[in-house]
């Protein structure tokens, strides 16, 4: 008997429940998605499935809900979680953040995104933006750990800033992984901040951007100090200076945060097809602020969700991020109807997608698509009562406000299970949290050196 080729074997995967969060938000119950190789063939009922694929893998989940995997549209790997605190952004980036870029190794910063890829996929996220440093790490990591990630390198091209990657290191970037691992790895252009760059600078990203046909992203309207800064140096609002400096042009572009946008950069976002980055775990720890999202969306700007880095979130759960969503912006607006919770869940999944300009790819179980799909378990006391139909149907509400990443049973990427029952498959997870508590030890010793070492030349005399 000859052997089937891996790209052509098919798996049929089937639960009670599956959402394949396209137009309409369809339910199907008792349903089922067959795959062939790393590719979505058809989804719907498992009794109409199972005919046309006598010949596939049974996967059966049981009590669980099959659905696309989670776009985290916004992320840092790192190794800081619980020791940069209480304090808002601008304060914490100084205090904390930038002095230890400053002394980050390369070693350090690739331990960091073994330790973030394998807390994501067990939680459900096959595809993260992952904003971080010495992204060579990082790419091994994902083309092992079998995630899909968009990398940006933390760019910063001005005075006082040149501790971070360089667009040259980001160029370097681009010409070795883009594309890589079977297309699970690209490459975008990043910049830290429009702050942390020169005008210069800005123009050579947007070249860099449209010569490799790649996204280019950012931060933007963070917090509300940003405001007068940029109108101080631009005489304009973050939005409209990221204009005239040319970094609203490449064909994609993605911005975190955006939480003091006022009307009028809300419009020039959609003009430019802009994508967001929500962020509200970070938004509130970070004392930020609650961005203007239900306005952003009328508008028609895809907007996706994002956790933030493990240092301001402090964690990387998405369906933890998708209940804070929903619930500030029902603060927000002082309206419990804010933000309903199939839309939340389409941020995270399908509208994620489109604001890296990948939902042709991935998002939602089409035919055609990348099988990236996770099974959430369903007989746990947070998912009950499991409502699949009817009026009372409740699997949305219930994703969205009870769910964890913890109840996740199973992680497809690229039709390959890479974690299961909240094992990781593709590595070797207490390892990974060893090496991360080592290099903590290490990176925060000299950070705090290095905050010595500038505090006794400040006092010592000229």
């Amino acid at each position: 008997m000859t052997a089937t080729p891996a790209g052509d074997r098919r798996t049929l995967l089937s639960a009670d429940a599956v959402l394949p969060m396209t137009a309409g938000n369809p339910v199907i119950t008792d349903g089922a998605v067959l795959i062939r190789g790393d590719t979505i063939e058809a989804v719907g009922p498992l009794s109409q499935l199972a005919q046309q694929a006598r010949d596939a893998e049974r996967r059966d989940y049981g009590r669980s809900v099959l659905m696309p995997g989670l776009v985290n549209t916004h992320s840092h790997s790192g190794l800081l979680r619980g020791t940069a605190e209480e304090l808002p952004v601008w304060e914490w980036l100084q205090k904390y953040i930038d002095p230890m870029h400053r002394v980050l190794r390369p070693d350090e910063a690739e331990t960091a995104s073994w330790l973030c890829y394998a807390e994501s996929l067990l939680a459900g996220t096959t595809t993260s933006v992952d904003m971080w440093r010495y992204m060579e790490g990082s790419a091994r990591a994902a083309e092992q750990l079998g995630n899909r990630v968009v990398m940006v390198p933390y760019v910063g091209e001005a005075e006082g800033h040149d501790y971070f990657d360089t667009l040259d290191d980001n160029a370097r970037l681009l010409e070795q992984w883009h594309g890589g691992a079977g297309g699970r790895v690209q490459v975008w252009v990043g910049l830290e901040h429009q702050s942390y760059a020169t005008p210069a600078a800005c123009r050579r990203a947007v070249e860099l951007s449209n010569y490799f046909q790649t996204g280019l992203h950012t931060h933007s309207n963070e917090s509300q100090v940003e405001i007068p800064e940029t109108q101080r140096l631009y005489g304009l609002r973050p939005v409209r200076a990221l204009e005239k400096l040319g970094l609203l042009s490449p064909e994609r572009v993605l911005l975190a945060h955006c939480v003091w946008l006022d009307d009028d950069e809300i419009r020039t976002l959609a003009d430019y097809n802009v994508g967001v980055a929500h962020n509200p775990c970070s938004n509130m720890k970070l004392a930020s602020g609650s961005a203007p999202v239900e306005a952003m969306i009328r508008a028609g700007i895809a907007v996706g969700i994002g956790t933030d880095g493990e240092k301001e979130n402090n964690n990387l759960d998405m369906f933890e991020e998708m209940k804070f969503a929903s619930l500030l912006a029902k603060l927000r607006n002082m309206d419990a109807s804010a933000w309903r919770s199939w839309d939340v869940l389409r941020a995270a999944t399908i509208e994620g997608a489109r604001a890296l300009g990948m939902d042709h790819q991935i998002g939602s179980l089409e035919p055609g698509k990348q099988a990236d799909i996770i099974a959430v378990k369903a007989d746990t006391p947070r998912m009950t009562p499991f409502m699949t139909s009817g009026p009372l149907q409740n699997l949305h509400y219930n994703l969205v406000h009870s769910t964890l990443g913890g109840d996740v049973a199973m992680t497809m990427v690229a039709g390959r299970v890479v974690a299961e029952n909240q094992v990781l498959l593709s590595g070797d997870l207490p390892a990974f949290i060893n090496a991360a508590n080592a290099a903590a030890v290490r990176l925060l010793a000299r950070r705090d050196h290095w905050l010595a070492t500038q505090a006794q030349g400040e006092s010592s005399p000229v």
